[in-house]
């Protein structure tokens, strides 16, 4: 049976290109291509025209049927036989003629790709289907009606992309004989003109250049018919004001709400900016700075109780937790005023405290203020995630937004998930002292990474004590004689663990509730984000996203990358625009050792089906590595087969996050290993890692045949 399907499944295919073949034979025996060239027609015309006087109905009818046939089929040259029907039957004639013939021949091909190519496709491709299939039944009419006008792809393109889709027939069909209707007209208005010419002088005629003159206008007139339409669509039922208070608005003081109001400023746009809560957002208040400040403080402990490795019999530490949580706070304060009210109100942005609501697409109502801007850019960032799991709620969770306020360290500490957050937190934590577990529900630590990267970090934090339970899914929490306990899946059975205190950290959710996006329409996307363009705009084109709250990386840097685009997009707009770049993007996770990511891992580039070569260099080689004492990890970087070309490359030791930028300067740049390999590096450092595995790799490719010749040569020279 598995036979006999894969034969149909390659007959209907074959017998369909049998068929175009043999059409377009025909088409060309019986000399009906003539139509098909501008010069043939041209020198044929007087002919055709004396033929067509007399037999009007018929060429009506064997030209319809052409035109069906070539559309049908995909045959080269429709858009001549638009022309050429203006030249033989004038502009109404031609237009109705070439309008009707052109949609049906459309279809045509639309239902010879549905019944012929779907089926298949769908055996292979059935979810990534089920996606478009959805976003087609919502918009699919629409997308249709833009693609008609303004045609990225080529019509018969558009006619067997659409005919995979779950479009409804009727739909494409009338969607398409109005879309197609203006490029239509001006195709057969210039056939009219190339008819009257007789001389060469004609050809400078008024009515042809502008013919041709409104031909290679039509992308863009079209272009800005489809962009009006869409507005038109999408701001219905919204007035837009006459005058504006700002060229731009904010919302949210995050990375991505500072950075957009700065460059706003910057160029001297009137900006402002709304905050409800604290300026710097997550990363500044609870996120990046308060982590790393901890992190250093648990380095050190770790340190210390390590001392004999660096010849120091020992050394006490005495470790007050208490102390160690103040001096986060501390350091916060020193920052806080990098962005502070003071300083963004010096640089010109006016700052609103207090919480923003959108009431049309171009205002905001702060505490009863309303306030109306061109473009709006949304940073509203995320929160961590919390989930519905039963008996939670009650055992007071901790999470990387509310940890900060604990003065007395757990004894027994359960983190839930075991992402870059998770374990950052566990290892600080079990530096600090507190019995520490991780749960997460995957295979491994650190999912999004190589295994070998997850599996020596592992490792590492076993070493340091933690227990770690891969594999187990969280069900539920429960008091015991003991205190709490999770309640969690392994194996088919339950388990339980008990803890004084839990920390959640699942990963984080986007902050799109609360100020009126749902009541104005913002699109949102699956993953429960802001749903943007590549242009970071939302479906109202004046409103723009950026940050956690758009995905799909929640970093401060990428924030802060997004920003760029969608502040400079929002001012600028409609004369300019950039899209997003997400080529090079890299990422840390700041435990001991650090796990430092940019481009495709190897584990990517195996699902993916991408052949690469892997090139691996340990860093327990390098010098400043061995007197360190940080004599661990590894380089590796991956490069198509043969080529120095960088397409990713992942770290795992001491200052990997440091490491990293150069490979993300090499990959943005395209500095392949042969020029890393070539650039001088400081003896002794860390970042010569990065220069031996260039040379790991230019061992591998050496020239063989050419280093046994040298080798000879230099045996002659020896005598």
């Amino acid at each position: 049976m598995a036979g006999a399907t894969r034969k149909t499944t390659w007959l209907k295919p074959l017998i369909a290109l049998a068929l175009v073949a043999v059409v377009a034979v025909l088409v060309h025996a019986t000399g009906a291509a003539d139509l098909l060239d501008l010069e043939t027609l041209k020198q044929r015309q007087t002919q055709l025209d004396a033929w067509i006087s007399g037999n009007l109905w018929l060429a009506l009818a064997l030209f319809f049927a052409l035109y069906v046939v070539v559309t049908a089929f995909s045959i080269p040259g429709a858009a001549v036989m638009t022309v050429a029907a203006g030249a033989l039957f004038g502009l109404l004639a031609g237009t109705v003629l070439v309008s009707f013939a052109s949609t049906i021949g459309a279809t045509l091909a639309f239902l010879v790709a549905r019944f012929l190519l779907r089926g298949s496709l769908r055996a292979k491709f059935g979810r990534r289907l089920e996606k478009i299939d959805a976003g087609i039944q919502r918009d699919g009419a629409f997308y249709l009606f833009t693609l008609r006008l303004v045609p990225v792809f080529p019509f018969f393109v558009i006619n067997l992309l659409a005919g995979l889709t779950a479009l409804r027939t009727w739909t494409f069909y009338w969607v398409s004989q109005l879309g197609m209707l203006p490029a239509t007209v001006v195709y057969v208005f210039a056939g009219t003109q190339l008819a009257r010419i007789e001389s060469l002088g004609d050809v400078l005629s008024p009515g042809l250049i502008g013919a041709f003159v409104v031909i290679g206008l039509l992308p863009l007139l079209m272009r800005w018919l489809a962009r009006w339409l869409q507005g038109r669509r999408v701001y219905r039922g919204h007035r837009r004001p006459a005058r504006f208070d700002y060229n731009l608005l904010v919302i949210g003081a995050g990375s991505a709400g500072l950075v957009s109001a700065y460059i706003a400023s910057a160029v001297k746009a009137k900006v402002a900016l709304v905050e409800k809560h604290r300026m710097g957002g997550d990363c500044l208040n609870t996120g990046c700075v308060p982590s790393k400040a901890l992190i250093r403080t648990a380095r050190l402990l770790a340190e210390a109780r390590d001392s004999a490795r660096y010849g120091v019999r020992r050394m006490d530490a005495h470790f007050d937790f208490a102390q160690a949580m103040d001096r986060v706070q501390d350091v916060i304060r020193r920052i806080e005023p990098h962005d502070s009210v003071e300083r963004y109100t010096s640089l010109g942005v006016d700052v609103v405290q207090g919480e923003a609501k959108l009431v049309s697409p171009w205002e905001v109502e702060v505490d009863g203020r309303r306030i109306s801007a061109r473009s709006i850019v949304l940073a509203t960032g995320a929160r961590p995630l919390l989930p519905e799991l039963p008996g939670l709620a009650d055992a007071a969770p901790l999470s990387s937004d509310t940890l900060w306020s604990l003065r007395e360290l757990p004894g027994r500490l359960l983190v839930l998930g075991g992402g870059p957050i998770g374990c950052e937190l566990a290892q600080v934590f079990a530096r600090f002292g507190s019995r520490v577990r991780i749960v997460e529900m995957a295979p491994r630590l650190l999912p999004r990474e190589d295994e070998d990267a997850a599996q020596a970090l592992h490792a590492r934090l076993e070493t340091e004590g933690l227990d770690i339970a891969t594999g187990h899914e969280a069900l539920r929490v429960e008091e015991d004689g003991d205190g709490k306990v999770l309640v969690c899946r392994h194996s088919g059975g339950e388990v339980a663990f008990g803890f004084d205190r839990i920390l959640v950290a699942l990963g984080r959710k986007a902050n799109v509730e609360g100020f009126g996006l749902e009541a104005l329409g913002v699109e949102l996307t699956g993953r429960g984000t802001i749903a943007v363009d590549a242009l970071m705009r939302t479906n109202f084109p004046n409103i723009h996203v950026a940050g956690d709250v758009a995905g799909p990386f929640q970093f401060t840097h990428v924030a802060a990358h997004q920003a760029w685009f969608a502040s400079v997009n929002a001012l600028l707009a409609p004369f300019w625009s950039f899209k997003a770049d997400y080529r090079v993007i890299p990422w840390v996770t700041f435990t001991d050792p650090e796990v430092a990511r940019v481009g495709l891992s190897e584990d990517e580039a195996e699902e993916r089906g991408v052949d690469v070569e892997v090139t691996k260099y340990g860093i327990d080689d390098l010098d400043r590595a061995i007197a360190d004492g940080n004599d661990h990890g590894y380089v590796k970087v991956l490069t198509p087969p043969g080529k120095d070309r960088i397409l990713g490359a992942t770290i795992v030791g001491a200052h990997a996050g440091e490491l990293l930028a150069e490979f993300v300067l090499a990959m943005k740049h395209g500095i392949g290993l042969n020029k890393l390999l070539g650039t001088i590096h400081v003896y002794p450092t860390m970042g010569e890692a990065n220069k031996y595995a260039a040379g790991v790799w230019k061992k591998a490719h050496a020239p063989q045949s050419a280093l046994r010749w040298a080798e000879r040569f230099f045996r002659w020279r020896r005598g």
